[in-house]
């Protein structure tokens, strides 16, 4: 058996290179994760106030103000929350997108690759 051949440069960087882009989709899955969990949770918030329109028939906004207004301000923060979670993981994965497509520009192997 002949011993392995020894690594050259090339074979060096293209493998650095792979797993560079590879941390870089990592990365890219991490922040479709933030999205996903920024759509849940404004999706929480409006389905509290359909149900507190829906219902609204039922009760008198007057007697139950003092409910209705931490019930309130609890939804705008979480509204506040899912917008920054979703406009973060809209800008990491735009971010990493050009990181790679750069990656792509510098190796023709790796362009056609991933495509």
């Amino acid at each position: 058996m002949s011993p392995p051949p020894e690594p050259t440069l090339e074979t060096t960087l293209d493998t650095f290179t792979l797993n560079q882009v590879q941390l870089l989709l990592a990365e890219k899955r991490t922040a479709l994760a933030t999205l996903r969990t920024g759509i849940a949770i404004f999706a929480f918030p409006l389905s509290v106030l359909s149900v507190l329109i829906t219902t609204s028939k039922m009760y008198r906004i007057n007697e139950v103000l003092h409910w209705l207004i931490p019930l309130l301000l609890l939804n705008l923060a979480l509204i506040v929350l899912a917008v920054y979670l979703i406009v973060r993981a809209i800008r990491r994965f735009r971010h990493y997108d050009e990181r790679i497509e750069a990656f792509k520009k510098r190796s023709k192997q790796l362009a056609d690759l991933i495509g």
